[in-house]
């Protein structure tokens, strides 16, 4: 795993991607924190964090794309499926290397708030616990970003699908604001999600038999609890989209919370998409 997570960090740094991605984020924080903190007079400095979290959709498909998809396409995938190095730590250690690449970014950022303390009052703790609640804001994205990458062999496929992704995440409360909330909207809304996850399936894994289980399945499912209890699609639409944006739940340590629920969320978030990661290239070595 070491020798993976070695191989990767130079991979960023022997290229452009590594320091472009640390220079447009450190560039991003200081412009916001300027703004939102000096020229604002505010001494929280998690009100900086809280402006920039929408470059995460940007920034997080540029340090992603190339993870596995680059290996993919240059068929380079095949040495690491037939090497005695399991698949788990090749995952795990490419993973780390693009958290560590970020980590350069929040150990730099941890700089700001003792700058701020020579010209004021500053709550260290409320600003430290919104910088380690960014970080995994940032390494959850990240874990989708590199499962995304590992589903196809074109990182300008990988670089859109995760944007759109990290877009709809930052976007679903808002979306679900506007959504009507009868059951009939919701099951039709459900519906056509099925199908768009269906789709991608196919189009990023070439599997008929996934995509047809996951499609015809996921339709069955969705119109037998319709028939059978259409009162529990009564304001689901919002719940789900509340459930998915990840952004709403790093707005409780803007005010000094420290939400131990949202810390669970992005852990889970990680694992799991590293798990689904594993299981991905597992499938490939297999077939």
């Amino acid at each position: 795993m070491l020798a993976i997570y070695k191989k990767e960090i130079k991979a960023y740094f022997n290229s452009i991607v590594g320091y472009l991605f640390i220079a447009f984020f450190l560039a991003i924080i200081g412009l916001y924190h300027y703004l939102q903190n000096m020229y604002g007079e505010s001494a929280n400095f998690s009100y900086a964090l809280y402006s920039i979290t929408i470059f995460f959709v940007l920034l997080v498909p540029m340090i992603t794309m190339r993870v596995m998809a680059e290996e993919n396409k240059q068929k380079t995938d095949q040495l690491l499926l037939t090497s005695p190095i399991s698949i788990t730590k090749i995952i795990i250690g490419k993973y780390l290397a693009v958290i560590s690449v970020f980590a350069i970014v929040m150990g730099i950022t941890c700089f700001y708030p003792i700058v701020m303390a020579n010209y004021g009052t500053v709550n260290f703790k409320m600003s430290y616990a919104a910088i380690f609640a960014f970080f995994l804001l940032g390494a959850s994205y990240m874990a989708i970003g590199l499962f995304i990458s590992a589903m196809t062999e074109s990182q300008a496929f990988a670089a859109v699908v995760t944007f759109i992704v990290i877009l709809l995440t930052y976007l679903s409360t808002g979306i679900g604001s506007i959504m009507p909330t009868d059951n009939k909207t919701a099951w039709i809304t459900f519906s056509i999600l099925f199908l768009i996850i269906a789709i991608i399936t196919y189009v990023m894994m070439h599997n008929l038999t996934l995509t047809l289980f996951i499609g015809v399945f996921g339709e069955m499912i969705i119109a037998a609890l319709y028939l059978l209890k259409p009162t529990i699609f009564d304001g689901s639409v919002v719940n789900v989209l509340g459930w998915f944006s990840m952004i709403t739940r790093f707005d409780t340590f803007i005010y000094g919370n420290f939400d131990i629920a949202a810390i669970v969320y992005y852990l889970s978030v990680i694992v799991l998409f590293i798990f689904l990661t594993i299981q991905t290239i597992k499938k490939r070595r297999w077939s």
